[in-house]
């Protein structure tokens, strides 16, 4: 950085980048002289900066999870060990959620995506049916406190979603007879009542995962069938509490306003759409949704809300149909396809997201071959996090700790819950805003050169860069 310039650290105690990031607008990945250039976090032996990756991933000598340098993994649940009533843990692990417990304890809930019986837990929905969800108490060494069964006799509890209240929705990924439906679980209140009692006006469809608009309480559902299509539950009471959503509403499939044709197939990077919601009937939502010409999407996977919008994915999605990201703004009601992969190095069939503490939007994979973490950056990097070395099944689950300080992920098969830690960025409320707007990859403005070099010189992103040019501020 040049001496007598304003330095970063003065700068930005002027202004504050949320400011930079708002007077830039919707930038998404700049660009050098029209090529999209991506510059590592920073060096090999300290890859502490959050707004680019961590650099290379190091081969696990275990033969088990490759990670960046400076993290570390531990397996803290095995399917077939013991929880802690002496039963064994259900195998097929899926969606998670992580929830603030006593005495800086972190309580998971994790998804059993299993479809044959007996139910494992005492208090099954369908005793002939063997999914559910158990829940993991992990103390701030991240040991396992206490494992127990907080679900059962579902079917394909495949993923879901933590509401802002403390629970966890489970979905099933099935249309059986008495099945495919949302289920409302308390890792507070196990096998109570409530978490055998089905949200049937959420519709019975192959659920995915949902998520809540914290704004609205209204719920988001996506669907993993082939046709799939996108809905919203709006409920009757939305005070947000628990056994709310119980007192029913009104289920609706997502429209594009005066399109005849609703393929998704058809759309393009950058596209926004104004959303028309059909309401459609609970128990023949996938019928009235086609009738009503909805959306038709390929199969849709991970959701996850964050800063007023609504990320979702579809897992085979795309001209080489290696998946795509889209964002919905509730606020302005327009979807926008985000991401489409068109490098397998990059993206191969999306499945559970999330978003991290500092921002970045964060997906697993369910490909053919090895599976990884990947992450997207407001600016529109696409990078590695981890990799699957033990087999070639999926990654799932997906969450980071409260604190922000562990992210919890498994392996579906066998079912592996992993604790990981290390050098995370810290938590950027701004950043978060940031990818809200950030506008897809080949939308993007150019920089100049001096600029992008001056970026990757002090290991910050382009997009900072670009706003200490805009701004007038000798880098």
């Amino acid at each position: 950085m040049e001496k007598n310039g304003l330095n970063r650290r003065d700068f930005l105690k002027v202004g504050g980048m949320s400011t930079l990031a708002l007077t830039l607008g919707t930038t998404g990945l700049l660009s050098v002289d029209g090529q999209a250039k991506t510059f590592a976090a920073g060096k090999d032996n300290n890859p502490t900066s959050g707004f680019g990756g961590y650099g290379p991933l190091v081969p696990d000598p275990n033969g088990i999870l490759d990670l960046p340098r400076g993290f570390h993994y531990k397996i803290i649940s095995k399917e077939g060990d013991l929880m802690t009533d002496g039963s064994p843990i259900p195998g097929m692990f899926d969606g998670m959620a992580a929830f603030e417990g006593p005495n800086n304890t972190t309580v998971l809930v994790r998804n059993h995506e299993i479809s044959g019986g007996p139910a494992f837990g005492k208090n099954p929905f369908d005793v002939n049916a063997g999914g559910g969800t158990s829940a993991l108490v992990v103390g701030p060494n991240r040991e396992v406190m206490k494992e127990y069964v907080t679900s059962s006799g579902t079917i394909r509890n495949c993923a879901g979603g933590a509401t802002p209240w403390g629970t966890w929705l489970t979905c099933e990924e099935n249309r059986s007879e008495g099945h495919g439906y949302v289920f409302e679980v308390d890792p507070h209140q196990p096998e109570n009542d409530l978490s055998r009692t089905p949200i049937k006006e959420m519709g019975r469809f192959a659920h995915e995962a949902c998520a809540i608009d914290p704004s609205t309480g209204y719920v988001y559902l996506t669907e993993d069938a082939s046709p799939s299509y996108l809905y919203r539950f709006i409920p009757n009471d939305t005070s947000q509490k628990l056994g709310s959503l119980q007192k029913g509403g009104t289920l609706y499939a997502a429209a594009i306003e005066a399109v005849t044709d609703p393929a998704a197939s058809n759309f393009k990077t950058g596209q926004t759409f104004k959303i028309v919601w059909k309401q459609v009937d609970p128990h023949m939502c996938r019928e009235e949704a086609d009738a009503q010409n909805c959306i038709k999407f390929s199969r849709l996977e991970g959701a996850f809300f964050q800063e007023g919008v609504f990320w979702f994915d579809d897992t085979s999605a795309g001209e080489k149909k290696l998946g795509r990201v889209y964002r919905y703004v509730p606020h302005t009601n327009t979807l926008e396809l985000f991401y489409e992969g068109n490098d397998a190095q990059q993206m191969e069939y999306p499945d559970n997201i999330c978003c991290t503490p500092w921002g970045d939007l964060w997906f697993v994979e369910d490909g053919s071959g090895q599976d990884r973490i990947m992450g997207i950056t407001p600016e529109g990097k696409v990078y590695p996090f981890a990799a699957n070395r033990l087999n070639n099944n999926e990654f799932a689950g997906p969450t980071f700790s409260p604190d922000g300080k562990t992210l919890f992920v498994n392996i579906q098969k066998p079912g592996v819950t992993f604790a990981i830690w290390g050098p995370f960025a810290r938590r950027n409320a701004a950043r978060a805003r940031e990818m809200s707007f950030a506008a897809p990859a080949n939308l993007a403005p150019k920089v100049s050169e001096k600029i992008a070099k001056a970026a990757e010189a002090q290991g910050m992103s382009i997009l900072e860069a670009a706003a200490f040019e805009r701004h007038g501020i000798n880098l």
